[in-house]
């Protein structure tokens, strides 16, 4: 099973849609805290529909206290738009931490910092776009490793 780890999420709508996502793929969902919403939010709740119920949720109530949490040995994957490796050069293992930042600022820098060989990016080809929607870089880097685990 994959850890999806949202650090301080900003949009219900996001976030519901991501617990849909865990539900679908098996990922346990974690939640930093401070987050921009209530968990009880309608629009958490119809991002995510009936299976936010379903969801494996852990709540966190700071970064640091998440990375406390972690297993020593588990794998962690930062993805952040400014890491150098991309998730396709990644060889992802069972059980990995897919670590997403803010939706209106990334992770923090003391982190890209801190484990700056253990950071990656979903590649971009227009130079347009600084972003993806987290959702979306969610479920493309998810579903990556998820190929990488059970369709070697």
């Amino acid at each position: 099973m994959l850890n999806i780890v949202l650090v301080e999420p900003e949009i219900p709508q996001n976030t519901g849609s991501i617990g849909r996502l865990c539900v679908a793929t098996g990922c346990a969902l974690h939640l930093v805290e401070p987050l921009g919403f209530e968990i009880s939010h309608s629009r958490l709740k119809r991002a995510g529909l009936d299976y936010w119920e379903h969801v494996n949720l852990t709540i966190h109530k700071s970064l640091e206290a998440f990375l406390d949490s972690v297993p020593p040995n588990a794998q962690k994957c930062f993805i952040e738009e400014k890491a150098g490796n991309t998730i396709f050069e990644h060889q992802f293992q069972d059980g990995a931490y897919l670590i997403f930042g803010r939706e209106t600022s990334g992770l923090p820098d003391w982190i890209m910092n801190r484990f700056a060989q253990d950071t990656l990016r979903i590649p971009m080809f227009d130079a347009r776009i600084r972003s993806l929607n987290l959702s979306n870089a969610v479920s493309i880097t998810a579903y990556e490793a998820i190929r990488q685990i059970r369709f070697k």
